[in-house]
């Protein structure tokens, strides 16, 4: 489990587990903190993706599909013993949303709660309409990740940084342009 879920403070005896998603091109440590935060009785749980973080020498995953089956297959058991809910931000709220949507079809769980931030609905025009940002030329989306919002200014005057974050950013990205909520 631990290759695919990061768990910065584990709470055997907590009656909940938080199972938070992270946005495009983010990572499982960016919710380190939570578990800190929160009271004793949620246990923080974190999806780590492929091709980042402990995980970097693995390919991105390729779909929405393939990021669902492995982190419901990974965390199954864990979800059955007690009551879990679900956080994602932008990229992650729909990968949020697509494994509860899988869980309840296919293993008939449901999270008490589901938190969805940073994202329109999958149906809604606005990203149904969205160009595809991922096949865009490098001046062309850094000019859109400038314009957009969201990344530090750090990352986005430093070539040595871009070289490693933004394909990660448009692996992402990629997976959610190619993605309709149909399993």
């Amino acid at each position: 489990m631990d290759k695919v879920i990061s768990c910065f403070g584990k709470r055997p005896d907590a009656a909940t587990r938080l199972l938070c998603f992270p946005w495009a091109g983010g990572g499982s440590i960016h919710y380190a903190r939570w578990g800190n935060l929160v009271n004793s009785a949620i246990e923080v749980y974190s999806v780590r993706l492929s091709g980042r973080e402990g995980r970097a020498k693995e390919p991105f995953a390729t779909s929405m599909q393939q990021i669902v089956k492995e982190v419901a297959d990974t965390l199954l058991p864990a979800l059955q013993e007690k009551s879990f809910a679900l956080f994602g931000h932008s990229f992650g709220a729909m990968a949020c949303y697509a494994v509860a949507e899988y869980l309840k079809k296919v293993h008939n769980l449901e999270p008490v709660h589901i938190f969805l931030s940073g994202a329109s609905a999958p149906y809604s025009e606005t990203r149904l309409q969205a160009p595809n940002r991922s096949q865009m030329s490098d001046e062309e989306f850094l000019h859109w990740m400038k314009t957009v919002g969201g990344t530090p200014a750090e990352i986005l005057d430093n070539p040595e940084v871009l070289k490693l974050f933004v394909p990660v950013l448009r692996a992402d990205l990629k997976v959610i342009e190619h993605f309709s909520f149909m399993f």
